[in-house]
């Protein structure tokens, strides 16, 4: 796993909210890269993965976006949650 140190994204969205959470397409090898807003994360095996990266980019609430479902998480060609191979 690799990421981003915490508070290195600045900024939210433009709505004041959350910057943009995107959990992208599963890759053909397996894991799915995770961004937010410009900046890429890495890639998710799981969704402990997503918190690890969420979290070390100063998310605090990371493990309720994951698990609560939320709408700021973007899930973008395939199911949330799920990481395999295409």
């Amino acid at each position: 796993m690799t990421g981003v140190g915490a508070g290195s994204l600045g900024g939210g969205s433009a709505d004041g909210g959350f910057p943009e959470i995107v959990v992208h397409r599963p890759a053909p090898g397996g894991g799915r890269r995770v961004t937010v807003g410009a900046v890429r994360l890495g890639l998710a095996h799981s969704d402990s993965d997503v918190i690890e990266f969420l979290r070390r980019a100063g998310l605090d609430d990371a493990d309720q976006l994951v698990h609560g479902d939320s709408p700021a998480i973007q899930w973008r060609g395939g199911p949330a949650h799920e990481y395999g191979a295409v």
